[in-house]
């Protein structure tokens, strides 16, 4: 516990700065997802060419290398902003390549006469979308984006490999004050272990009360 006590603003810290970039980046990831797999379904081709090329380039692209991609080339179209939101944006737009896909295979589970009915009412592509599509796709992808969150909470310990502040890059102040690094790591496990754990009650809840209102 000495590790623990003695250090606690610092693991506090960086307990915070975890959360802070999961909550921002978990955000962007959700509308980025959601707006990719709009355009996945799209009739206009131009669109669902521009989705699959964004998550067939994303999903196989390692986070790491998007994270220098991000902060290093940016920067040279004069693009220049804080550590944190360079962070933000390539964690961000990571993950909603495969919240993409897990909105893509809800909207598959939807009947296509639910679509048909809409346009037959003279719904537009949006409209049946947000109204009728969308709101029945959440209830069977409400396990699969716990999961990817779950995924970008975990994620975020690149981020302080370029100077942000997140809970994995405690152990290095940590380590040169001389604290034992086993134990260094284990309390950094445990902070990781309490955000997931709590992603994961969140979503199981969201699960069990979208089932009953179906």
């Amino acid at each position: 516990m000495k590790t623990l006590t003695d250090n606690w603003s610092t693991y506090w810290d960086g307990f915070l700065g975890t959360l802070s970039l999961f909550a921002v980046s978990a955000v962007l990831s959700l509308v980025l997802g959601v707006l990719i797999a709009s355009f996945r379904v799209s009739p206009v081709k131009p669109l669902r060419i521009f989705g699959t090329a964004w998550v067939t380039i994303l999903r196989n692209t390692p986070l790491t290398l998007l994270f220098f991609i991000v902060v290093l080339g940016l920067p040279r179209f004069d693009i220049t902003l804080p550590f944190y939101t360079f962070a933000v944006l390539a964690l961000g737009c990571y993950t909603s390549a495969f919240v993409c896909e897990a909105m893509r295979s809800g909207v598959n589970t939807v009947p296509l006469g639910q679509g048909e009915a809409a346009r037959s009412l003279g719904m537009t592509f949006g409209q049946t979308m947000g109204l009728v599509v969308l709101p029945q796709a959440y209830r069977s992808v409400v396990a699969p984006i716990g999961s990817v969150l779950i995924a970008l909470a975990k994620n975020t310990a690149i981020a302080g490999s370029f100077s942000v502040t997140e809970l994995l890059g405690t152990y290095r102040t940590i380590n040169e004050l001389g604290y034992s690094i086993i134990w260094t790591f284990v309390w950094i496990a445990v902070g990781y272990l309490i955000i997931t754990l709590a992603i994961s009650a969140v979503f199981n809840l969201l699960e069990r009360r979208l089932a009953v209102s179906r």
